[in-house]
């Protein structure tokens, strides 16, 4: 009998109220107490349906606003959907948004020892596996230092060495090569690899399409939060440069 796939979305819908007056100051309350706040409704996403199976390297990509973070904020039930079905099968760890999580006043130890208690692991097992987060994140110097005073790109370290530490099945990966430099780039590469001969479940959210197209068994693109296409990798990726080059109309059905 076939297993279930690890990851199941099924109508998903989700939408955000944007407000378009905002009073910032005490006064104005006062002064204008009848003055009503009008919103205006961004759908983020529309219906999207599709499935990942169990070990498998899945891409997702689209432009800014397309909804891709909304998707995997949804899968790590950061927020609800509005409407729709999610199941997510297997223990899950997460990178979507950098320094969510970390206290910005305390040090990397700490925040380090706050973030695996969080996402389950038992002091003992932080303690085995924190030199190995702190040498791959490369802040042995630092691990006393504030975050606050730490760059993008060693706050991103940080993050993924920790996410990649905790004992998942599957994983999802919101831009983890944004800001990493070329070694860093590489190192995550080689964790990409060791996942897939593991065989675990990745979600991989990137603008970086060269990667998409290496890892990725297959791929979803997104644009203004309706999925426009589903399917091998090589394909998706080839739709989507098409479309943002302006050759393919927005609405043509795939």
């Amino acid at each position: 009998m076939e297993s279930a796939p690890a990851i199941e979305v099924v109508e998903v819908s989700k939408t955000f109220l944007i407000p378009h007056e905002q009073r910032r100051r005490l006064k104005e309350y006062f002064a204008h107490p009848l003055r009503r706040t009008t919103y205006e409704r961004n759908e983020a996403l529309k219906a999207v349906t599709f499935d990942v199976a169990r070990g498998e390297f899945f891409g997702v990509v689209g432009r800014n606003g397309s909804g891709k973070s909304t998707l995997l904020k949804i899968l790590a039930r950061i927020y609800r959907a509005d409407t729709g079905i999610v199941h997510v099968n297997g223990k899950l760890s997460a990178f979507i948004e950098l320094g969510v999580g970390f206290n910005f006043d305390l040090s990397a130890r700490e925040n380090i020892e706050i973030n695996g208690l969080l996402l389950g692991l038992t002091p003992h097992q932080i303690a085995e596996r924190f030199d190995q987060i702190l040498a791959f994140a490369e802040l042995e110097r630092f691990v006393d230092q504030a975050l606050k005073n730490y760059s993008t790109g060693m706050l991103l370290r940080l993050a993924y060495s920790i996410a990649i530490q905790v004992p998942f099945e599957v994983l999802l990966l919101d831009e983890v090569l944004a800001v990493g430099d070329a070694n860093f780039q590489a190192k995550c590469f080689d964790t990409f690899d060791t996942m897939r001969k593991d065989g675990k479940t990745v979600v991989f959210v990137s603008h970086d399409l060269s990667s998409v197209e290496r890892f990725c068994d297959r791929a979803l693109y997104l644009n203004d939060g309706m999925v426009q296409c589903i399917g091998e990798t090589k394909d998706v990726v080839e739709v989507y440069r098409e479309r943002e080059a302006g050759s393919i109309p927005h609405d043509l059905g795939v």
